[in-house]
């Protein structure tokens, strides 16, 4: 198995589950309520960690009360935070999540008061001992020599990048990854209406995937494209995390060698369990 790195964030998400979605002004009761550490990046981690990876995080970790939360999940699932940034006021980011029972859908309002992680501390992290390094695709001005660097310095470690949100800029970023990982959502906000078309519009030495929600998902890899549909759960349970869990099947497949419709359709059945139940926890078999 492999030792994997990944750049990005550690979250507290409070999450509030009802029966439906409330409209604006909407007084509605939650049926539970649940807090735990969350964020693209070590939602990632902790997949892989199941998978059999050693795993580490690097990012901003700040010492106050919620870091706990943060810390204890992360040691459950032996994932290194040794890696990360240490700091001593500020507040971890957190999302107030609302997970609609009769859809599973999830809506996220997102507070920070955290310095993303800068270029100057990772370039002084030693990389070598890793088999894989993965970003979040945020912080774009400061990822954007963090990828020169690796490149620079660790020339043969292999990377990939998350492309969840929109930000300004981030398309400089694609050619420096060696696997770019598309959600929807930025797909839409390009102008497209298919991952099938946005990733023919893209010319790119890299391996690529495009979710598409219960449709399935798209990987292109040397100018070929291939689909695997969705395998939805019996009950959408909860969606929160799908994306995460997905790009870690993607990542995990590559490092197994697997073959590209292998590792597409590995990723989207392990997504499809994650909707099927709330949180990562037990995600093997599948």
């Amino acid at each position: 198995m492999a030792n994997i790195l990944a750049v990005g964030i550690a979250t507290i998400d409070i999450i509030n589950r009802v029966n439906g979605y409330p409209h604006e002004d909407d007084e509605i009761r939650a049926i539970s309520q649940s807090i735990r550490r969350g964020g693209n990046a070590t939602n990632t981690l902790v997949v892989l960690s199941q998978l059999g990876h050693q795993c580490a995080w690097s990012g901003v970790l700040i010492d106050e009360s919620d870091a706990a939360i943060v810390k204890h999940d992360l040691d459950v699932h032996q994932i290194s935070y040794r890696f990360c940034k240490q700091l001593s006021t500020g507040k971890l980011p957190t999302s107030y999540i609302t997970v609609s029972k009769s859809t599973g859908s999830r809506t996220i309002v997102h507070y920070r008061d955290c310095p993303e992680l800068d270029f100057h501390f990772f370039s002084q992290q030693d990389l070598a001992g890793f088999d894989w390094i993965h970003f979040e695709g945020r912080n774009v001005d400061e990822l954007d020599k963090m990828l020169r660097w690796l490149k620079t310095h660790y020339p043969h470690l292999p990377c990939s990048l998350e492309i969840e949100k929109p930000r300004e800029g981030i398309e400089k970023l694609f050619p420096l990854a060696d696997v770019l990982l598309f959600s929807k959502p930025y797909v839409l906000s390009q102008g497209y209406d298919s991952a099938e078309l946005f990733l023919q519009s893209l010319s790119l030495p890299s391996l690529m995937t495009c979710t598409w929600g219960e449709t399935g998902a798209w990987l292109k890899n040397h100018d070929v494209l291939i689909f695997s549909p969705a395998f939805p759960p019996n009950d959408v349970i909860d969606t929160l995390a799908a994306g995460d869990t997905f790009n870690a099947g993607i990542i995990s497949g590559m490092i197994k060698q697997l073959t590209d419709e292998e590792t597409l359709s590995f990723a989207c059945r392990l997504a499809g369990k994650k909707c099927g139940q709330e949180g990562l926890e037990n995600l093997l078999p599948l």
